[in-house]
């Protein structure tokens, strides 16, 4: 039998922490809820789980902070992150993807929209698995699809699992010009309620983690974007 994922959910409100749980757990989800954010990082020595739903204001912490420690954490960072918060400033999303979410929503919000988010994201750390194992690109960069590695220069790389995705769609075929609207189907397919802009942070956060290798992906004005060797 299969094993459950596990889901953190870190909200201050109960209404909104039991929300979330149940329709969860209704699509076949374990969960563990945390009305501070303390509580949910000195549990995740004990339990890693396989993404963690975190609300930005918090009692105790700031959830970009939050997000940030996470993502500098050898051991957390590869954990996907769903950021969902009152605030619906487009600067508020863009800042949220470039600490390091995978995805952002807003409240009040559709809990059946948060389940297929999280869905759309756990799937993308299996969907690569059965195709090219290892793609070299240049002489510098290199992408392990089995590892879910990336390296530059034989030096590791850490990336979200949307900044993976997006870098195995552009290194697949290099080359090939993809538009916004096929890497937001390509990423969130049928479950993408998200704005262009998205896109164009995650590449520059891409670009910014490959250093040399950045320099690959190149934007084509008024189409989107392709990586060259």
């Amino acid at each position: 039998m299969k094993n459950k994922q596990k889901i953190f959910i870190v909200d201050d409100e109960p209404d909104i922490l039991e929300l979330v749980a149940i329709n969860l757990e209704k699509a076949g989800f374990l969960t563990s809820k945390y009305e501070e954010a303390q509580p949910m990082l000195d549990s995740l020595p004990k339990e890693l789980p396989d993404l963690i739903i975190l609300d930005l204001m918090l009692p105790d912490a700031d959830g970009f902070d939050v997000c940030k420690q996470l993502r500098a954490n050898s051991q957390y960072k590869d954990i996907p992150i769903i950021m969902l918060t009152a605030k619906s400033e487009e600067m508020d999303r863009v800042l949220g993807l470039e600490f390091g979410a995978d995805d952002y929503v807003v409240k009040p919000f559709s809990p059946r929209e948060l389940v297929a988010r999280v869905k759309a994201i756990l799937r993308r750390g299996t969907s690569t698995a059965t195709e090219q194992s290892i793609i070299e690109i240049g002489d510098s960069l290199s992408i392990d699809t089995q590892k879910y590695e990336v390296k530059v220069q034989n030096t590791t790389v850490n990336l979200t699992s949307t900044e993976f995705k997006l870098l195995y769609l552009l290194a697949k075929r290099p080359g090939w010009v993809y538009s916004r609207n096929q890497i937001l189907d390509y990423l969130w397919g049928n479950d993408k309620i998200v704005i262009d802009r998205t896109i164009d942070v995650h590449i520059r956060n891409l670009r910014d983690k490959l250093g040399i290798a950045g320099k690959m992906i190149k934007n084509v004005r008024g189409v989107g974007y392709k990586l060259e060797q």
